[in-house]
Order: C-alpha cells, then sequence, then structure tokens
C-alpha cells in the first residue's frame, strides 16, 4: 500500500458474531475502522473508534438505509488500484482512500424467507444490495485488498496481517469464498422470485439456478475406479440426508448414500414403530410392529438372504434390544439411519467386534417431522428433467373397492402398508404382504407379470393370505392370476387399464377383493 493511503477497513455486517474481537484487533495494528449504521452502533458500544460512512463521502444514508454505501467514494476505494498513474491521481482528485480490507456479511434473506409467516415484503426489504455490491467490488480488485465474508475466516486473516500483508494466494482464495457468497445469495433470492412468479405464472420458472455446496468427498462413486463427492442445497429439510451426520463407521461411498436416502424416505411413511431394509436402492424387506424390534424382525425376515450387505432404516430410538438382533450369526450391516441411538446400543454396536470397524452409523433427528413438497431433479445428457416430488399422501377416502368382495379390516391394514412401500419401489413394481411384513417384492421388470413371479418366489411359501400391491394397473389378468394362485386373497392398483373389467371379473372369479386408489406411483 502506498505511503499516503492510512490503513483503511470498511466493516459492514448483518452477523456480527465474533466481529468485536477482531476489529479490536485491527485497530490494534493500526487500522482505521469505517462502518455503517448497526455495525457503527455496535463497534462503538464495545469501545472501538469508528468512521462514520457518511462522514467519509459526505453524503447521508436515505431511504431507510437502502442508500448508504453505493457511492463513489467507498467503491472508488474498493475498486481503485493506487500503483497505477490515472487511478492514484482520481483518488487524490476526489478524496478516495483506498480501502486494504472489507469486511461483509448480507441480510439474513434465506433465513427470513424460510419463515412460515413471510410476507412477499418483508421478504423484498431483506434483500441486500449495498452489501453484494461492497464484496463484488472488493473481490474484483482482490490483487490490492481483502474480502471477508465469513466469521470463521477472522482468525486466519488477523493472523495473516499481523504477520505482514495477506499474501497474494489467500487474497485470491477469501475472493473466490467471497463470489460463492454472492453466487449463493443471488441464487436464493432468484429461487424465492420464482416461487412469487409460480403463483400467478404456473410451477416451472423458464431458468433454474442451482446452488449446492460440498459437504464430504466420497470413499469412492458408483464403482470403485469412479470419484464422487457429496453436495447438499441450502437450508435443507431437517428430515433430509444432508441434514443426517455421520456418527460411526468407513467413508460413505455413492451407492451407500442412494440406499440411505431411500431407506430414510420409506421409513418416513409409517407413523407405527418400522425398520426397512434397503439393497440397490429397492426394498427387500419392510416391518411394522407394536415396538422396534418386532418392526425390525419382520423387516429382516421378509429376505434375509438379499439383507446381508444391506443398508437399514428406523423411525424409532435404536434400542439394545435391536442391537442384538443385528449382531445375530449371518448378519451383516453396511450402514444404518434412524433418529437417534439410544447411549447402550450407539455404545455396543462401536464396539462390538463384528461391528466396529464396519458398521456406518448415521442420525437424522429430524426424519418424522413434516413432509415437504419438493421437486426432484435427474441429470440427462444435456439437460434436467425436473417434475413435482412424489411425496403427497394418498388420499385413502377416494380409495375404491371394486370387486364382489370388500377387504377384510386385517387386509386392508396390510394393503395400505404394501401400498405405502410399493410406491418406493423401482417400476415395474409388485409387493406382496402380509401381518406387516413385507414377504416378497418384484421389482425393475420389463413386464408386470416377471415382477409378480419374482415377488412370488421372494415369498418362499409364505404367501398363502397375503395381499399384493402394484404400483400401476394391471394391464390383463395373467398377473393377477400368478398372484392369486401364490395365495393372495386382496389386491390394491390405480386401475386405469382399458382391462380393467377383465381384471375385475378375475377377482370375482376367485373371490379375491380389490381396491383402485386412481393414483399411479411409477418410479424409475
Amino acid at each position: 500500500m502506498p505511503a499516503p493511503f492510512p490503513r483503511r477497513a470498511l466493516v459492514s455486517v448483518s452477523d456480527k458474531s465474533e466481529l468485536g474481537p477482531f476489529i479490536r484487533g485491527l485497530t490494534q495494528l493500526g487500522f482505521e475502522i469505517v462502518s455503517t449504521g448497526g455495525t457503527r452502533r455496535f463497534l462503538i458500544e464495545q469501545g472501538i473508534p469508528v468512521v462514520d460512512i457518511s462522514e467519509y463521502t459526505g453524503f447521508p444514508e436515505m431511504m431507510d438505509g437502502r442508500v448508504k454505501t453505493l457511492h463513489p467514494k467507498v467503491h472508488g476505494g474498493l475498486l481503485g488500484r493506487p500503483d497505477l498513474p490515472e487511478d492514484a491521481k482520481s483518488m487524490r482528485e476526489h478524496g478516495i482512500i483506498p480501502f486494504e480490507l472489507v469486511v461483509c456479511n448480507l441480510y439474513p434473506f434465506e433465513a427470513t424467507v424460510a419463515k412460515a409467516d413471510v410476507t412477499a415484503d418483508e421478504a423484498i426489504e431483506n434483500i441486500d444490495i449495498g452489501g453484494p455490491s461492497m464484496i463484488r467490488s472488493a473481490a474484483k480488485n482482490h490483487a490490492y485488498l481483502s474480502v471477508v465474508t465469513n466469521s470463521r475466516q477472522y482468525a486466519k486473516v488477523l493472523r495473516a496481517l499481523e504477520a505482514g500483508p495477506v499474501s497474494p494466494e489467500l487474497r485470491r482464495e477469501l475472493a473466490a469464498a467471497a463470489f460463492e457468497v454472492t453466487a449463493r445469495y443471488d441464487v436464493a433470492i432468484a429461487a424465492y422470485m420464482a416461487k412469487l412468479v409460480e403463483m400467478e405464472h404456473g410451477p416451472f420458472p423458464q431458468e433454474i439456478s442451482i446452488h449446492l455446496t460440498r459437504r464430504f468427498d466420497l470413499r469412492y462413486g458408483e464403482n470403485p475406479h469412479q470419484a464422487g463427492a457429496f453436495y447438499v442445497e441450502p437450508n435443507a429439510s431437517p428430515a433430509s440426508l444432508a441434514a443426517s451426520a455421520q456418527l460411526h463407521g468407513k467413508e460413505l461411498s455413492y451407492n451407500n448414500l442412494l440406499d440411505l436416502d431411500a431407506a430414510l424416505n420409506l421409513v418416513r411413511e409409517f407413523d407405527r414403530p418400522a425398520a426397512v431394509v434397503l439393497k440397490h436402492n429397492n426394498p427387500c424387506g419392510a416391518g411394522i410392529g407394536e415396538t422396534l424390534a418386532e418392526a425390525f424382525e419382520r423387516a429382516y425376515s421378509g429376505d434375509p438372504v438379499s439383507a446381508f450387505g444391506s443398508i437399514l432404516g428406523f423411525n424409532r430410538l435404536v434400542d439394545l434390544e435391536v442391537v442384538d438382533q443385528l449382531c445375530q450369526p449371518n448378519r451383516f450391516i453396511e450402514a444404518i439411519i434412524a433418529p437417534d441411538y439410544v447411549p447402550e446400543a450407539f455404545e455396543a454396536l462401536i464396539t462390538r467386534p463384528k461391528w466396529r470397524d464396519n458398521v456406518r452409523l448415521m442420525r437424522c433427528p429430524g426424519m418424522n417431522g413434516p413432509r415437504e413438497l419438493l421437486r426432484d431433479f435427474r441429470r440427462v445428457s444435456g439437460g434436467l428433467l425436473v417434475q413435482d416430488g412424489d411425496t403427497l399422501p394418498d388420499p385413502e377416502a377416494e380409495w375404491k373397492s371394486v370387486a364382489n368382495r370388500s377387504p377384510t379390516p386385517s387386509e386392508f391394514d396390510d394393503l395400505r402398508f404394501a401400498w405405502s412401500v410399493c410406491r418406493h419401489v423401482k417400476s415395474n413394481a409388485i409387493v406382496f404382504a402380509k401381518e406387516g411384513t413385507i414377504i416378497g417384492v418384484g421389482a425393475g421388470q420389463m413386464s408386470r407379470v416377471d415382477s409378480v413371479m419374482i415377488a412370488s418366489h421372494k415369498s418362499q411359501g409364505r404367501s398363502q393370505g397375503a395381499v399384493v400391491a402394484s404400483d400401476a394397473f394391471f394391464p390383463f389378468r395373467d398377473g393377477l392370476d400368478l398372484a392369486v394362485k401364490a395365495g393372495v386373497t386382496a389386491v390394491i392398483q390405480p386401475g386405469g387399464s382399458r382391462n380393467d373389467p377383465e381384471v375385475i371379473a378375475a377377482c370375482n372369479e376367485q373371490n379375491i377383493a380389490m381396491l383402485f386408489t386412481g393414483r399411479r406411483h411409477f418410479k424409475h
């Protein structure tokens, strides 16, 4: 910094945590502090001398603080290059003093719009204009000054200043983080404005901006030769995988996270204690019971061969009784996700020789919170498919009994249970269920008949008196006849085929109950 200019820092923050000690450290290094509004008052209360921004610019704040830093003497001090003769001349002629440091964070727009009762006017007033402008100017000119946008950077920057001038490498690192802040901020505003437009003109905006932050690198991608990383959304739902924490175990892989997400989404379907067993993104077992231990035994019994090396999901605290069942011989689990673990159960899982080095334990405390109507995004070559998430509960009041015999109360309970699981199985999906237990699943087949055959095979002769759920209509009676031959006594499906009369007639011939839901649940 050329000698004629004093050391100056421009400070304007919304989040003032840890600000006082940092600014006090700057003053001890000889910095003069220029600040605005609430930040200036806060620093004065801390006993730190501050120059009011209006005193420096000679121009008052106005319009309820909307206009205070949008001034040539501010941005000239941020963008000026004192070692260039023309810049230096302009700065001297107009009384512009360059800033060596900018400390700025933004109005809490994302937190504001996350409030359930926020109004559009309140949201608009929380769009920061001066802050992003200062950050961008400072970040652009990072060859000459440092821009600090997060309290986590305070200690590192102060140490660097104490050691001498901030290095070009650190200034570049700070500038990259600063542009990340403004990019994320603009995406949040754009997303909120798109929602307002959606309310007026339809659900899908003309353009979509997505901002994600890398949480961690993965052990590997879908296969060991593929690298991978996990990125998360800002303000992710407490009931999401992004809000989960790994408590124990090896690094997670791409496939682990896919299966954990599938387990989380499925187990959240149930109000009663529930356990689910996931393998290759499909449930091979699911169970509900009076206790979590009972639910787990039912879930694991659905397909114990496939359950080896699976992912488990629980919707209650994992207790010691469940751990004792997990640790039985010939049971091997890759990972578990649950709201939490009873301390004794957690200690048992991380100390028993069979489990301590392998099982990954995930905690998602908010998993049983309300469901959000989120959008699904899927990458395709050169583009992105976007749709509403299939998260709405099925309106049971609209279900219709279409055969001569209606389901018995126990059949109806199993039909409801099977239908909840079926929507999480890859299409064509067929699910056999009995007494709160999934006993056979046919998933991802090109024909529904093949899925029925696989589910029947998986049931291992346990399907007498079971029910069957189909994610889409039976196009012909052949799939239904195979299910009935396996012992099924009741069916749930969307209906809607031109051959529905043929399928209904097949039910009546064999005294089978059948419900039409009117809603399909393909999962590709």
